[in-house]
């Protein structure tokens, strides 16, 4: 078995990619110092991050693959599954032996399982914009916690800097501890503390932590949500297939 260990981030894993065709060594696993690591490995190589092979290695990936392409892969990447760096690792390097690349090849078992990743992290981010819910903190910042699957900060970014240009806000991934702060010029991640981050994860802001007006609209929300509701045409299952109860947490209307 051939190991590589590199630094968890793109630029690395491009490096690895540069790293094994340079000494002719393709791994078996690639890990991080952090991953449980097996207890025997034929070769172990430690793969120290280089931005200017990684620039070479994606400029090559650039000439060999379509926009759309490189965009399924990043959002692999994003999706931080298990399988991610091997399967990437294996994806670049056939596109990069072939001619003409494989990216419309989805016979090949890492093609197709590359395209529905990224449709899942696709459909999660479109899912994720629907279903956020802001609060008012008493200091005039919007939060809203999440908890996706897939690490989408980095996909879903965009959209609501756009949305909510004029407005301060947070958008706080509570299962991976991080999030992004937009203060109406730039956005910063930021991270709480574990006792925080306990609070966080139960949905609901501490009465002090919210604005003066912030509990009154929320029962007004419920109210509302209430009062449209048709009984006789209650269908929990289709709506749970519509709105999937993973997302509930942190819904104010369903709390």
């Amino acid at each position: 078995m051939i190991l590589f260990l590199y630094d968890k981030t793109f630029e690395g894993l491009l490096s690895c990619i540069f790293f094994a065709y340079a000494r002719k060594r393709f791994p078996d696993m690639i890990l991080s110092d952090t991953d449980q690591q097996p207890l025997f490995a034929d070769e172990r190589y430690v793969v120290d991050m280089d931005k200017e092979k990684a620039s070479r290695v994606w400029s090559s990936l650039e000439k060999k693959l379509s926009k759309i392409a490189r965009r399924m892969m990043m959002s692999v990447w994003i999706s931080g599954l298990p399988e991610t760096e091997m399967l990437l690792f294996r994806y670049i390097r056939k596109n990069i032996d072939h001619p003409q690349g494989v990216e419309l090849n989805f016979g090949d078992v890492d093609v197709l399982r590359v395209k529905e990743i990224a449709q899942q992290v696709s459909r999660e981010a479109h899912r994720l914009v629907q279903f956020v819910r802001f609060q008012e903190t008493a200091d005039g910042i919007w939060f809203a916690p999440i908890a996706p699957r897939y690490n989408l900060l980095p996909v879903v970014v965009k959209h609501f800097r756009s949305r909510y240009a004029t407005q301060p806000w947070i958008l706080y991934d509570t299962t991976r501890n991080q999030g992004l702060y937009w203060d109406t010029h730039a956005v910063n991640e930021v991270s709480f503390s574990p006792a925080d981050l306990a609070a966080l994860r139960l949905g609901q802001l501490e009465g002090e932590k919210q604005s003066d007006e912030e509990q009154l609209f929320q029962q007004m929300w419920k109210e509302y949500f209430r009062s449209i509701t048709i009984r006789e045409r209650l269908n929990p299952r289709l709506q749970r297939q519509h709105m999937p109860k993973k997302y509930w947490k942190y819904l104010t209307e369903l709390q």
